[in-house]
């Protein structure tokens, strides 16, 4: 009656009653089921306040009223639905945009990641109940263990669990990859067709290409798709000295570009070095092909971080060289200078391309789908689970950077904790007269609280602190 007396036609509209036992918040909920028109349901959502009003006959807002931005999410969280890793894993699956996105948010989403981290904790507070018991009644009771074959058994699992939250964080920082998208530089010379090759990875004209050295002046990025990976492709401005051969000084505007170029390089995932075919005439008259590498973008790769930079080297401009005995000739002259260490050395083997051939056959070593192909492949041993088990530590990719960081600090206790019972850290012997056991408990109890806050769960008083952060940054609802 309410409803049609505001106008509201009840052919439109039918309602379902879901029990609490099968909903994903825990509460029980009622769905109202209309017409899609924006008109239809607008009339519905005015007339719903109605249905509780105060003395005034106005709506009572503290009855009926909007869900907040993550309410939904925090209900279900309350009602154990979900716990903060599958809350992360929903933003995540909201946002994701490529496959790889998709199914690192599937990941998380699973019981794998919550039942690791609670198992972990639940070792820790054992280990932690051993050595309470220890320093509470080793004067009154009789353990089967002495002292200080207990203290040896707690720290052979703290050495262990370790062990196994290092391969969660190595995992968590390469699924980060996957998330937040792969960075790529394209780093070369004035010239050598970076901005070429970024249009035509894009299929479109994202970057000016021009003859004149020194057109891209600043940093041009662009997110793409590439074999299911999110890539941030950075067209970057041209590296050369400061002075022409002529002894004429470049603009400051391109220093500027260029300084900005080498420090986007050294912060890459992947540094993409293009080296374009120059030609030159021979000692017959006929044209030669040879390569030049630039020395500052020489300079700039000695820089990079070894640990967690690649870098791929690409010969542009293969269209100009005559036959593909040159080609491969001009490959095997660079891949030289690689294994003589003249240059970094690279996960891939040289590749030769052309951006004016465009994308072709995957069989095409010189093509740009060949290319292409070897960094979706550079991508995947990127992004792939280490440890002894690949395939039982795949979620752990899908962990997110906020409990990346509450597992280093569990690490970092872990650490604190063996560095305070083993005197002797080179034959990790154990003097038991010298060991701080509180402190070593209290340790022990840091490591645990680190892995209640990541799920929400657990004897954490610090837990709230992150719940507002989490429900606002991955759960907003509409």
């Amino acid at each position: 009656m309410l409803l049609q007396s505001l106008g509201v036609l009840l052919s439109e509209l039918f309602t379902t009653l879901v029990k609490r036992a099968r909903t994903v918040t825990g509460e029980d909920v009622l769905e109202l089921h209309t017409h899609g028109g924006t008109a239809v349901v607008r009339s519905i959502l005015a007339a719903i306040p109605y249905a509780a009003t105060n003395e005034n006959g106005k709506p009572d807002s503290c009855i009926i009223r909007y869900a907040e931005p993550g309410e939904f999410t925090r209900r279900a969280f309350y009602n154990d639905r979900l716990d903060l890793t599958q809350v992360e894993a929903l933003g995540d699956t909201l946002s994701a945009e490529t496959e790889q996105q998709r199914r690192i948010a599937v990941r998380g989403a699973s019981n794998v990641l919550p039942q690791r981290y609670e198992s972990w904790r639940q070792q820790l507070l054992f280990a932690r109940g051993e050595l309470e018991a220890l320093i509470d009644f080793a004067e009154d009771q009789h353990f089967d263990e002495s002292p200080t074959a207990l203290i040896a058994s707690v720290t052979e699992q703290v050495h262990g669990l370790q062990a196994q939250v290092k391969a969660a964080i190595e995992n968590a920082s390469r699924g980060e990859l996957l998330r937040r998208g792969i960075s790529i530089a394209l780093l070369g010379a004035p010239n050598a067709g970076k901005s070429s090759l970024l249009n035509r990875i894009v299929g479109r004209e994202a970057a000016i290409v021009s003859e004149q050295e020194g057109t891209t002046r600043d940093v041009v990025e662009i997110g793409v798709d590439i074999g299911g990976f999110y890539c941030r492709f950075a067209d970057l401005a041209g590296l050369r000295m400061k002075s022409t051969a002529l002894g004429v000084e470049i603009g400051h505007i391109e220093q500027e570009g260029m300084r900005r170029a080498k420090e986007r390089a050294l912060i890459a995932d992947v540094v993409v070095v293009l080296i374009p075919v120059e030609r030159a005439p021979g000692d017959n008259g006929q044209w030669r092909s040879h390569l030049e590498i630039n020395s500052e973008v020489a300079a700039t790769l000695k820089q990079r971080d070894s640990e967690k930079q690649s870098v791929v080297y690409a010969i542009n401009k293969i269209d100009l060289v005559g036959s593909t005995e040159n080609v491969s000739r001009i490959q095997a002259l660079l891949q030289q200078r690689l294994s003589d260490g003249d240059l970094p050395p690279s996960p891939l083997p040289v590749m030769a391309i052309s951006c004016t051939s465009g994308l072709g056959q995957q069989q095409n070593p010189n093509d740009l789908q060949y290319f292409l192909d070897n960094l979706t492949g550079l991508f995947k041993d990127m992004t792939a689970a280490s440890g002894l088990d690949s395939a039982a530590w795949e979620g752990s990719l899908g962990a997110t950077e906020r409990q990346r960081l509450l597992l280093e600090q569990c690490s970092s206790d872990l650490r604190i904790y063996l560095d305070q019972v083993e005197q002797d850290s080179f034959n990790q012997k154990i003097d038991e007269e010298s060991v701080d056991l509180v402190l070593a408990a209290e340790s022990l109890r840091s490591a645990a609280d680190c892995l209640a806050k990541i799920t929400g769960k657990g004897e954490s008083a610090n837990v709230e602190e992150v719940l507002g952060v989490v429900f606002e940054k991955y759960a907003s609802e509409h």
